[in-house]
């Protein structure tokens, strides 16, 4: 028993020391969708290729920093506060197909 107990401490341990990036759409649904599904003051509206295309011809990571700094009326961050680079970069592969 007291081995049992053991493995599953160090198994909780290691499952809360690794960070899992969240899926593109649970990003959108949650900070993005808002601005992005309707094309609010210029953002490039979610699943429009075309007007992704220029964008992603920058690189993706020049978006993540328009992302991180803002840009036009988004707000450094967008509306999400807890996201990582990878949550960021996994919202924008999600909009811009």
């Amino acid at each position: 028993m007291k081995k049992l107990l053991a493995l599953s401490a160090v198994a909780a341990l290691t499952l809360s020391a690794n960070t899992f990036a969240q899926e593109g759409e649970a990003v959108y649904n949650k900070a993005c969708h808002v601005c992005h599904s309707m094309g609010v003051a210029g953002a490039p509206k979610a699943h429009d290729a075309a007007a992704w295309e220029p964008r992603l011809a920058k690189g993706l990571d020049a978006l993540l920093g328009s992302v991180k700094t803002g840009l036009n009326a988004m707000p450094p961050g967008g509306m999400c506060t807890d996201c990582t680079d990878e949550d960021y970069k996994n919202a924008i592969e999600f909009m811009s197909k």
